[in-house]
């Protein structure tokens, strides 16, 4: 799979924030995805005893969500943990994993933030770009903004809002009486699309399949390097 280097990754937390504010022009909110035949999913796994990331990418065939392919790769942490900067904590290494991918997802899923992000420029914004197809973000907890809790059975949703009133997500319910997920645009998709996708590719657990096996393997890699 094609990943383009888009500026270094070797930054301060100020350079990050600049390049962040810089990237979130060129992010798409829009775009037309047609027929999908394979979704994608990224996550990542950390050691913080080692300072190591495991970052893995699962492809899975649509409809039947089925893997086709998976990628590992682990590489050594150097940027910190700060709040709304974790694409270049954790992006260098997915976008890793996905460069070794032989098949080309039609969408890919991002366990993290993409527009529903304080600069709207959230790590799948940044995969997104970097990959430059649709990406959808699907976080488990909320970064920004504000909502009124969606109803209690799967497929309901509701807005997630920033502080001007501008929509910047969805609380997606993808279980019944389950805590929802929080669904944004990353790049070249809009976000009643990427709401669809988010529940038509759920195999009945909280978290979307592409993600959920993504981190399955991250994890997996992990204690495998440990053992």
């Amino acid at each position: 799979m094609k990943v383009s280097l888009l500026h270094p990754w070797n930054v301060t937390p100020p350079q990050a924030v600049l390049i962040q504010e810089r990237l979130r022009a060129k992010i798409l909110a829009r775009g037309r995805v047609g027929r999908l035949h394979l979704v994608a999913g990224v996550d990542a796994s950390f050691d913080l005893d080692r300072q190591q990331v495991y970052a893995a990418a699962i492809v899975l065939s649509f409809p039947d969500l089925e893997i086709v392919e998976r990628a590992i790769h682990c590489d050594r942490l150097t940027f910190p943990y700060i709040p709304g900067l974790l694409s270049f904590r954790e992006a260098p290494a997915l976008l890793r994993a996905l460069a070794q991918l032989r098949h080309d997802p039609d969408v890919v899923f991002v366990d993290g933030h993409g527009l529903s992000h304080p600069r709207r420029a959230g790590i799948a914004c940044h995969v997104g770009l970097c990959v430059d197809r649709p990406v959808i973000g699907c976080a488990k907890s909320r970064l920004t903004g504000v909502f009124r809790e969606p109803g209690l059975t799967r497929g309901a949703t509701s807005k997630l809002y920033d502080v001007d009133g501008d929509v910047i997500g969805a609380v997606v319910r993808t279980r019944d009486c389950v805590k929802p997920v929080f669904v944004s645009v990353g790049h070249k998709i809009g976000l009643a699309k990427a709401v669809r996708l988010t529940l038509a590719c759920g195999k009945g657990y909280r978290i979307p399949e592409p993600t959920r096996q993504a981190d399955l393997a991250a994890e997996r890699a992990k204690r495998e390097r440990r053992s």
